[in-house]
């Protein structure tokens, strides 16, 4: 209660004077709480803070580097890890297999013809297309040895398909030498990578696709191929005939051998005859010559007249006539029937 006395005086009542004291406490005593709870959920908020980046998960599919005071180190074990707050810090990088292509845009599959387009040795413009399969093996040197290794990987792989697809011929390019090329080109790569040391390793390059450039090129290599097929298909007929008529041949040829062998012999039988008959008659000759010579005559001249009688008069009245006659003349009578027949077999034969 407030009373004024005479003058104007204000007169303030004690009672009053101790609930205003009281109720300015109270609220002193509400903003000191409000104060230290929100200190409170500050340190907590902050001490979660900490303790969240304290602790880091690895994946079954990742590595890590921690970086402590500037200084990186590899931590390749899954599950759970500590790092001291705002002294380490943690990098991931994906160990999995990537790839990216060359020659070609994944997203719209179309030929992009600055990494595409190449020289063979033949001097033949192609079309190529590859597909670069990486991980990462080394997160340190991945992460500080270049800021963009992706770019330096893709890189080498064009210089390297360049310098080995011009080495070949264009024919190799898109027939036969597919395999021999990404063998090449693989090597190529991995001795590369491993000079820059970038942390990456090559998994597999593949060739996915390989033509001519424009469609009048392409319709004259498929000419080109069918000319090679049809050929292709010539030999093998070729080769297939051959098989058929040279085991005949050789058959042949085989039994014209055996034919001249037999008749060699028969005629170096004859030729061993001949000679073992002359030198019979010539031993014969030794003993007797003037017999001999005789014979010989009258055999040869039997020969050359084989119709002719010879009369050998010894010198004693007696004579022999050669060849001999029989005495009953049934010689005669049956040389005459002989002949007989002998001409009257073609009359016939023409009547047949």
């Amino acid at each position: 209660m407030v009373e004024f006395r005479e003058g104007g005086d204000r007169v303030v009542d004690p009672e009053e004077l101790r609930r205003k004291e009281q109720k300015r406490k109270k609220n002193k005593k509400v903003k000191g709480a409000a104060r230290l709870g929100a200190v409170i959920a500050a340190v907590v908020i902050i001490g979660m803070a900490v303790a969240g980046d304290s602790f880091y998960q690895i994946g079954e599919q990742e590595q890590a580097v921690l970086v402590t005071l500037g200084k990186p180190s590899a931590v390749s074990e899954t599950g759970l890890h500590f790092k001291m707050p705002l002294i380490q810090s943690v990098h991931k990088v994906n160990t999995t297999i990537q790839g990216f292509p060359v020659g070609y845009d994944m997203a719209t599959n179309e030929n992009v013809e600055q990494e595409s387009v190449m020289i063979t040795q033949d001097y033949n413009f192609i079309n190529v297309d590859f597909f670069v399969e990486y991980r990462i093996v080394e997160p340190v040197q991945y992460l500080y040895a270049s800021s963009q290794p992706e770019v330096i990987l893709k890189n080498i792989a064009q210089s390297s398909i360049r310098t080995v697809v011009g080495s070949y011929k264009v024919d190799d390019v898109l027939t036969t030498g597919k395999g021999e090329i990404q063998s090449k080109i693989k090597d190529m790569i991995t001795a590369k990578l491993e000079q820059h040391d970038i942390g990456i390793q090559l998994v597999n390059i593949t060739m996915q696709d390989s033509e001519p450039p424009t469609s009048e090129v392409l319709q004259a290599f498929k000419a080109v191929e069918n000319a090679k097929q049809g050929k292709e298909t010539a030999l093998n007929n070729a080769n297939k005939y051959r098989n058929e008529q040279l085991p005949e041949a050789e058959a042949e040829a085989d039994q014209i051998i055996k034919e001249a062998e037999a008749q060699k012999q028969t005629r170096i039988n004859e030729a061993e005859a001949q000679v073992a008959r002359f030198n019979a008659m010539y031993e014969e000759y030794r003993k007797n010559p003037v017999v001999t010579k005789q014979r010989m005559f009258f055999e040869t001249m039997e020969e050359v007249l084989p119709d002719m009688k010879v009369i050998i008069d010894s010198g004693d009245g007696v004579q022999k006539v050669l060849p001999l006659e029989s005495f009953t003349g049934n010689d005669s009578l049956q040389d005459s029937a002989k002949d007989t027949q002998t001409e009257a077999v073609p009359e016939s034969e023409g009547g047949r």
